[in-house]
């Protein structure tokens, strides 16, 4: 059932469990790639981060993230880059994820002919806002970090302790110019917790 935004403001979100999947490059696939150790000297190939940095100037930075614990009310994408994160010293993390919703011209119109929600996003581009049943979460461990598609959306890191650092990868100004985020809260009237 939708609940209409007057109706949300007035009653609590409804709080979903999701359970954690644990990730691997198979099963993340639909939203990006997680990528795992390989052996010095290996050349480069598809299980290497396949990489869009090409729409400004690439920023690769250590991120310091203080209490994030596990559930999250929002999901964000970017439209101009691929994005990497991995925890540093392989701390186990979380992730939650919808797959991407960029539309172009042509899809716009077959999304709209199909009765499809179309939103805009500040930053200028086209999508269909997430489906509340398409949210997944992954829990990442070990010496692993995901690079996710242009697009994907995503919640987090989140994580059990107090503070974790990680390494970033994505543009410059992404968080300036390329951030759309949808609020499940104010939209759909549920927040996700996540089970593991």
């Amino acid at each position: 059932m939708e609940i209409s935004g007057s109706e949300q403001s007035k009653a609590p979100p409804v709080k979903l469990k999701v359970k954690a999947i644990e990730g691997t490059p198979e099963n993340f696939k639909e939203y990006g790639q997680l990528i795992e150790p390989s052996p010095d000297g290996e050349e480069y190939g598809p299980q290497d981060a396949q990489l869009n940095l090409s729409q400004g100037i690439p920023r690769f930075y250590t991120m310091i993230l203080e209490k994030r614990p596990l559930g999250f009310a929002t999901i964000t994408h970017h439209a101009s880059v691929t994005q990497c994160l991995g925890s540093i010293g392989g701390q186990v993390w979380y992730l939650g994820v919808a797959k991407p919703s960029i539309l172009d011209a042509k899809e716009i119109k077959e999304k709209q002919n199909e009765g499809m929600e179309i939103e805009q996003s500040r930053c200028g581009h086209y999508y269909v806002p997430p489906a509340v049943d398409e949210v997944k979460v992954f829990r990442i461990s070990g010496p692993k970090f995901v690079k996710l598609d242009v697009g994907t959306w995503h919640a987090g890191p989140l994580f059990k302790g107090d503070s974790m650092n990680f390494f970033n990868l994505e543009l410059t100004d992404t968080n300036v110019v390329d951030h759309t985020t949808h609020d499940f809260r104010r939209k759909n009237g549920v927040v996700f917790s996540i089970d593991d």
